[in-house]
């Protein structure tokens, strides 16, 4: 009873060191302090302030669309290539699966750098010495950062399918394109969806890779992109944050909260009901 209690004591713990600073910042959003920390009385100032900022906003949109797409892009490729990689030969898979570990495992600022080196190479061979850092460049960047993620979200699931059923729906006429559609990906739907928000979360608040692939931006006209990250890292040199960012981490953090609540209240109810149709059938055998 004892160990019991301390290991869960232990785990609240380590759960309110981590989010204490974010309850922190949801608190101080509430009042039209500059500094957090200072409480002048409950107000929404900050919440009106923050939408008619137009810094901020622009680079809300260029983070959220960067994270959109990225994270469709990554989710694409990475289901795909699991799949491809989990009917390939024992050598392929081996020889595709170490490779996908090192963007996992290694620093991020190595993965930044490869990138930066590559481009500036393509940029000096192929466009006549001209800067080819922009949006596409930055998206590509994220998509490398997020991609092997995918593929280790949606491989378990994988693994966890029945391999005679993509087997069966071929002898039973589908093409193999077809058995994919309808067959295997509906199995491995819960690991592609658990990929994309792990990649649009990524992307949300990545700034190494942003930071040394940006260019000018879809929303931003001739100017350098501006993501979030790279903003309050900006802002953060000249001094102090705008107390708006207060308001916008309120927002971030109880979207994602109810996203993630959603998500897994809507796994739990699967679960329960084919756990319920398998002790029907052991009842009625």
């Amino acid at each position: 009873m004892v160990k019991k209690i301390l290991s869960y004591s232990y785990i609240y713990i380590i759960l309110l060191l981590l989010y204490l600073p974010v309850f922190y910042l949801i608190v101080y959003s509430f009042t039209a302090a500059e500094l957090a920390g200072q409480w002048e009385g409950f107000s929404m100032e900050l919440y009106r302030r923050l939408f008619l900022d137009e810094e901020i906003m622009t680079a809300l949109g260029n983070t959220l669309i960067l994270a959109a797409i990225s994270a469709l892009v990554s989710t694409l490729i990475g289901s795909l290539g699991a799949i491809g990689i989990y009917y390939a030969k024992k050598g392929v898979r081996t020889l595709v699966e170490n490779v996908n570990q090192i963007p996992v495992v290694n620093a991020e600022i190595v993965i930044a750098m490869s990138l930066t080196v590559m481009f500036v190479f393509f940029g000096q061979h192929f466009f006549g010495g001209e800067s080819t850092f922009s949006f596409w460049t930055l998206l590509a960047g994220h998509c490398v950062l997020a991609t092997p993620f995918v593929y280790l979200n949606v491989k378990p699931k994988l693994l966890q399918m029945d391999p005679s059923l993509y087997e069966a729906a071929m002898d039973l006429g589908c093409s193999p394109s077809k058995a994919i559609n309808k067959v295997v990906i509906p199995q491995i739907i819960p690991g592609i969806l658990s990929g994309l928000l792990l990649s649009f979360t990524l992307s949300l608040d990545d700034f190494i890779v942003t930071a040394f692939t940006r260019g000018p931006g879809l929303l931003s006209g001739q100017a350098q992109i501006e993501t979030l990250s790279t903003l309050v890292q900006s802002k953060i040199k000249k001094g102090a944050v705008p107390p708006e960012m207060r308001a916008l981490t309120t927002i971030i953090f109880l979207i994602v909260l109810v996203i993630v609540a959603v998500y897994s209240i809507r796994i739990n109810r699967k679960n329960k009901a084919l756990s319920g149709k398998h002790a029907r059938r052991r009842s009625a055998k």
